[in-house]
């Protein structure tokens, strides 16, 4: 073990893994473990693997007494014995009660907000342009996100680059845009434009044209090419030939006329998330099929649920000073993690409809958010 001690991260899923060594716990450096498809002997931290974080994990390895830290004295069997006894005590008198606060400590908590008692809820508007374009779109809002911690945004972000080369499979099935709700003028309305008529300005950029945008990032694409000497490109230079031949280009406008999403290329600088952004409003676009755009905002709320989770257990420093750093909700969950509770996340219903006003359809609906997972709840 002692050169795991320079590690940061170690994923053993799926071996034969009967057992892990406590010394894991005097790793300083390490951040992250999988050890997820292993058949363990011991069942609760067996679960505690599947359902929890990493931080969590250590601690019930460093506590646990499973082979002990350096310097600790030899296991006293007598003393086994007895935790032996009571853990079958306690599940003749109150069932599995050691698994269920196991369960409390990992469970991820999303609470979802019906339309119906949403005082204020948003909707999309989809336009007939659409329909040869980019026609399947699922919206939704997440409220109580902390991305205030050192790391907790780059996570995020970091996220939404794995789910765009994975299950978008580099954006040919799907397109994920996420703004700061705050930033969000609704009602919106998803439509096609020529690219000479969608004006946007593109993260990072200045206001453009659509159509000099595509053209600027061909250019930047070949310079890219010429530097390395090699055909792949990076960024957004990689999704360029998803518009090739198109007439029309999707784009989602809000309620001032601004364009806030340009799929599957960009989003908006106003509605940029930032390290202040508690509360979000999240897309999923696709020209395949709605289930497709549902399956995946259910993995990205999912992933939301355990980063907010992970910056809450792990206290991560660098926190802002700023003003809207007391936001409500961030308040809300710092409040939650010092009193050792589960941080739930609120998903309010966001519905989608067609130009004459009828419903296609609203996320998250009874069948969605799914989980199979036992350590994910969710109240409707």
């Amino acid at each position: 073990m002692a050169s795991a001690s320079t590690f940061q991260t170690l994923d053993l899923s799926n071996n034969q893994l009967s057992g892990i060594p406590a010394e894991l716990a005097d790793c300083p450096k390490l951040k992250e473990i999988n050890f997820r498809g292993n058949k363990l002997k011991d069942k609760r931290l067996e679960k505690m693997v599947g359902g929890c974080q990493t931080k969590s994990v250590l601690e019930y390895l460093r506590g646990s007494g499973h082979g002990g830290r350096k310097g600790k004295a030899k296991a006293n069997p007598e003393k086994d014995e007895s935790r032996r006894k009571r853990r079958e005590r306690k599940k003749r008198e109150g069932g599995e009660g050691e698994e269920e606060e196991v369960d409390e400590a990992c469970r991820l908590l999303l609470q979802v907000l019906h339309v119906s008692k949403n005082p204020a809820p948003l909707t999309v508007r989809v336009s007939p342009e659409v329909k040869d374009v980019r026609p399947f779109i699922v919206g939704a809002v997440v409220r109580g996100m902390d991305l205030q911690g050192g790391n907790a945004l780059k996570r995020f972000l970091t996220t939404q680059t794995k789910l765009h080369e994975d299950l978008c499979e580099k954006r040919t099935a799907a397109t994920i845009a996420t703004h700061d709700l705050r930033a969000v003028r609704g009602p919106l309305l998803y439509t096609a434009r020529p690219p000479q008529d969608l004006q946007i300005v593109p993260l990072g950029r200045r206001e453009v044209k659509a159509q000099d945008l595509i053209r600027q990032l061909q250019l930047e694409a070949e310079e890219q090419r010429k530097q390395r000497k090699r055909q792949t490109v990076s960024g957004l230079h990689r999704y360029l030939h998803l518009l090739d031949g198109r007439e029309h280009y999707p784009c989602l406008v809000d309620a001032q006329g601004d364009v806030i999403s340009f799929p599957p290329i960009t989003n908006s600088e106003k509605t940029k998330v930032k390290k202040t952004t508690s509360d979000l409003f999240l897309e999923v676009t696709s020209a395949t099929s709605l289930q497709i755009c549902k399956d995946i905002m259910d993995t990205l709320i999912l992933k939301m649920a355990e980063i907010n989770k992970y910056t809450l257990e792990n206290k991560e420093e660098g926190s802002l000073s700023d003003v809207e750093a007391g936001a409500s909700s961030g308040q809300l969950s710092e409040a939650s993690a010092e009193q050792g509770g589960p941080c739930p996340l609120l998903v309010e219903q966001v519905r989608v409809l067609d130009e004459q006003g009828h419903l296609k359809v609203v996320y998250p609906s009874k069948t969605d958010l799914g989980f199979s997972a036992s350590h994910v709840t969710v109240t409707r």
